[in-house]
C-alpha cells in the first residue's frame, strides 16, 4: 500500500510545474505558503512606516522571518508519528524552562520572561504555545471521545500548569494564548453541551477569583477598556490613541508613511501590539479589509488541510493550531479597536517580534507535516 502511494506521488510529480514540484518535495502547501508570504510582505511594508524608517527593525524582522521559514521547512518534513512521540518530552522540557525562568530569567521592563544563553535570548513561553496543544492531542490520541470528566481534569492540569507559570512572569497575553491553544484541542475532541456549559461557568469563576492575584496595571487594563475616557492619560491612553488613528484613516487612509498618530509618536507600541492601528490610519478600511482577507484565506486553507488529516492526534493538533492563529488575530484586532482589554498580543506575521514570528511559522510547518504525510499514516 505504501509503495502504491509513493508511486502515485511520483506520477503526480512528473505532471507538475517546476515550482509545484519543489513545493511537493519540501512537503509544503502552495496556497498556504503564498498566503503566509503575502501577509509577511504586507507586514514589512507597514513596519517600515510604523518604525519611522528604522532599517534596523526592518532587517531584524526579515532575519526572523528567514529563521521562521527555515524552521517551518524543517518541521514540514518531520513525520507526524515522530511529533506525537516527542510531544510529552517537549512539554516537560518547556515546563523545565519556565521553572528556570523563575530562578535565572532575564528581567526586562519589570517582567521576567526570557532566558539568556550568551548573545541568544528567547522566551520559553513561546515554546508552550506549541507544546501544550501537542501534549493535549497526544493524551487524547488513544482515549475514547468525547472525553469523560477524569480525562478533562487531567487535561486541565496539563493546560493550567504552564498557564500559571507564564502568568506569574507576568505575561497575561501569552498565558491566555496558551490556555486557548489547549482548550481548543479539548473543544475539538467533542464535548456534550452540559460539559461545555459547566466548563464555561468554571472559567468565569476562575477569571473572577483570578483578578485578585493580578498586578495592579493588569487589573486596570482589564477594567479600563469598558471606559477608557475615565483615565485618558493613564490606562486608557493606548486605546484612545488607537481608536483616533483608526478613525482618522477613514475608508482610503492617509497614505503610506503619512499617519500623524504613528509618525508623530502619539500611538504607543506602534510597531508591536498596536500596528493594526497604523494600518487603519495609513491604508484605511480598505487596507484593514485586505489584511483580514489574507488572514481569512490562511485560516480557511489551514482548516481545509486539517480536515484531511487521518488520525485523532493530527486532526486535533492541526485544528487547534489553525484556530489558535485565528485567536491571535481576533484578540489583537479586538484590543486595538477597544472591543477587548489590552493584553499584549502581537498581530501575527505583521508585528515586530522575534519569538512570536518563529512560533507562528513553526506551527504552520507542523500543520503542513500533518497534511503532507497523511497518505503514509493512513496506510
Amino acid at each position: 500500500m505504501i509503495y502504491e502511494e509513493i508511486s502515485s506521488e511520483s506520477r503526480t510529480r512528473r505532471t507538475l510545474t517546476g515550482a509545484a514540484r519543489v513545493l511537493l518535495a519540501l512537503k509544503m502547501d502552495g496556497p498556504l505558503v503564498t498566503g503566509l508570504a503575502l501577509t509577511a510582505a504586507y507586514g514589512l511594508v507597514v513596519l517600515y512606516s510604523a518604525s519611522t524608517e528604522n532599517l534596523d527593525i526592518e532587517v531584524r524582522t526579515l532575519m526572523r522571518l528567514v529563521l521562521g521559514t527555515a524552521v517551518m521547512l524543517a518541521l514540514a518534513r518531520v513525520s507526524p508519528n515522530f511529533l506525537r512521540r516527542v510531544s510529552p518530552w517537549l512539554y516537560l522540557i518547556g515546563i523545565g524552562l519556565l521553572l528556570a525562568v523563575t530562578v535565572v530569567g532575564h528581567v526586562h521592563l519589570g517582567a521576567k520572561r526570557w532566558l539568556s544563553f550568551g548573545p541568544v535570548r528567547f522566551e520559553p513561553s513561546e515554546l508552550m504555545k506549541l507544546a501544550v496543544p501537542m501534549m493535549c492531542a497526544w493524551y487524547l490520541h488513544e482515549r475514547p471521545l468525547p472525553p469523560k470528566w477524569p480525562t478533562l481534569l487531567t487535561l486541565g492540569a496539563i493546560i493550567l500548569v504552564p498557564v500559571g507559570l507564564v502568568a506569574k512572569e507576568p505575561d497575561l497575553g501569552t498565558s491566555a494564548l496558551i490556555a486557548a491553544a489547549g482548550a481548543l484541542v479539548v473543544f475539538l475532541a467533542g464535548l456534550r453541551v452540559r460539559v461545555i456549559i459547566s466548563l464555561l461557568l468554571i472559567g468565569v469563576l476562575g477569571a473572577f477569583f483570578g483578578l485578585r492575584y493580578m498586578h495592579g496595571y493588569q487589573r486596570e487594563r482589564l477594567l479600563t477598556f469598558l471606559n477608557p475616557q475615565a483615565d485618558p492619560l493613564g490606562a486608557g491612553y493606548h486605546i484612545i490613541q488607537s481608536q483616533i488613528a483608526i478613525g482618522s484613516g477613514g475608508v482610503f487612509g492617509k497614505g503610506w508613511m503619512n499617519g500623524s498618530q504613528a509618525q508623530l509618536d502619539f500611538l504607543p507600541e506602534r510597531t508591536t501590539d498596536f500596528i493594526f492601528a497604523v494600518i487603519g490610519e495609513e491604508f484605511g478600511l480598505l487596507g484593514l479589509a485586505a489584511l483580514l482577507l489574507l488572514y481569512a484565506f490562511i485560516i480557511g486553507r489551514s482548516l481545509y488541510l486539517s480536515m484531511q488529516t487521518p488520525d485523532t492526534f493530527s486532526r486535533l493538533l492541526a485544528g487547534s493550531l489553525t484556530l489558535t492563529f485565528f485567536v491571535y488575530v481576533f484578540i489583537n484586532a479586538g484590543m486595538v479597536t477597544g472591543l477587548l482589554p489590552v493584553v499584549g498580543v502581537p498581530l501575527p506575521l505583521v508585528s515586530y517580534g522575534g519569538s512570536s514570528v518563529v512560533t507562528v511559522l513553526a506551527g504552520f510547518g507542523i500543520l503542513m507535516s500533518l497534511h503532507a504525510h497523511r497518505k503514509l499514516m493512513g496506510s
